[in-house]
C-alpha cells in the first residue's frame, strides 16, 4: 500500500496506474486473500477511511467522465459502505482512462482454506463420479484455462491433456483457470494411454465434434470421456477412432458457424449435467 501523501506527487499517468494496482489490493485484503506483502497495515487510518481517500483523487481526476464521476459518488455515499464494490469501481474506472480493460487475471480468485489438499490439489470436491474431458492439442493457454474453470464449475472428476496441449501450468493457463487448475489437477496422457483407461475402467470415450449426432438428441453416459479438440484442427483421426461411444455436434446457424474451444465445451457440459442431475 501507498501513502496517500505520495500518490499526489506522482505524475497522472503514473498515479492513475499506481492507484488501479493500489484498488485490486485492496479488494483482495478486503475479501482476505492479500497477496504477500500487499496487506493492509496502516495504523493510523482505517481501511475504509483510506479508501475513501484514494477516492477522492480519482474523482479529482481531469479525465473522469461525468457519468463515471456520479457513479462512483453515489456508491461511496451509500450506507453501509460496501469497500470491496468501491475499490472495484474505482479500478476500473482508472483502467478505462487508462485505455486498459480488465482481463482474466484482474478478477479475484476464490481461497480454498477450508478444504484438504493433496500435492496442492483440492482433495475433497463435489463432483459426477467417472465424468472427464480430454484435452486433445489445445494451444492456446487461455483456452485451456478456460476448459478448466468449465470443468471445475460443472462438476467433472478430472482433466487430462494430451502430449502435446499447452502445458496447464502456463502463466495465462493459471490466469484464465481462476484457480481451477490447482483445484482440478491434471493427467498428461497419449489417446493410446487414453483407451487403455477407459478400458479398465469401463468408461465410453466420445468426441466433440461437427458431423455427428446433434447434441439435444445425444444419448449421454452417466460416465465417460468427452475428447475436445484443437482451435484448428479439431479432433484427430485417432481420437475419433478411439470414441467408439460416438460424436455429438453443436448445431449452429450463423455464417460462421464456428465456436471457441472453451465456449463449445461449457455447452456441451451444461447438457451432460442436465442429463446426470
Amino acid at each position: 500500500m501507498i501513502e496517500v501523501g505520495k500518490l499526489n506527487t506522482l505524475e497522472p499517468g503514473q498515479k492513475r496506474r499506481k492507484l488501479a494496482l493500489t484498488f485490486g489490493a485492496l479488494e483482495r485484503d478486503i475479501i482476505g486473500i492479500p497477496e504477500k506483502g500487499n496487506e493492509y497495515n496502516f495504523k493510523t487510518i482505517s481501511r475504509a477511511d483510506y479508501i475513501k481517500r484514494l477516492v477522492q483523487i480519482v474523482l479529482r481526476d481531469p479525465e473522469l467522465s461525468p457519468e463515471a464521476k456520479t457513479q462512483l459518488e453515489e456508491t461511496m455515499d451509500r450506507v453501509p459502505f460496501d469497500e470491496k464494490r468501491v475499490c472495484n469501481l474505482a479500478r476500473n474506472t482508472l483502467l478505462s482512462i487508462l485505455g486498459t480493460f480488465p482481463a482474466e487475471w484482474d478478477f479475484i480468485i476464490a481461497p480454498h482454506p477450508n478444504l484438504p489438499c493433496e500435492n496442492g490439489v483440492v482433495a475433497s470436491r463435489k463432483f459426477f463420479q467417472g465424468v472427464f474431458v480430454y484435452a486433445e492439442d489445445i494451444r492456446s493457454p487461455f483456452n485451456i484455462g478456460s476448459v478448466f474453470r468449465t470443468a471445475e464449475a460443472m462438476g467433472a472428476e478430472k482433466v487430462f491433456v494430451s502430449p502435446l496441449c499447452v502445458d496447464p501450468n502456463h502463466p495465462k493457463a493459471i490466469r484464465s483457470g481462476m484457480g481451477c487448475i490447482e483445484t482440478l489437477g491434471f493427467e498428461r496422457k497419449s489417446i493410446e494411454e487414453l483407451v487403455l483407461f477407459a478400458g479398465e475402467n469401463d468408461i465410453p470415450i466420445f468426441v466433440l465434434e461437427t458431423g455427428g449426432t446433434p447434441i439435444g438428441d445425444f444419448h449421454f453416459p452417466e460416465r465417460g470421456i468427452c475428447i475436445i479438440g484443437s482451435e484448428e484442427l479439431g479432433v484427430s483421426p485417432a481420437a475419433l477412432s478411439a470414441a467408439t461411444y460416438g460424436r455429438v455436434t453443436i448445431p449452429m446457424t450463423g455464417l460462421k458457424a464456428s465456436l471457441n474451444v472453451g465456449v463449445a465445451y461449457g455447452i456441451l457440459m451444461q447438457k451432460w449435467v442436465e442429463h446426470l442431475v
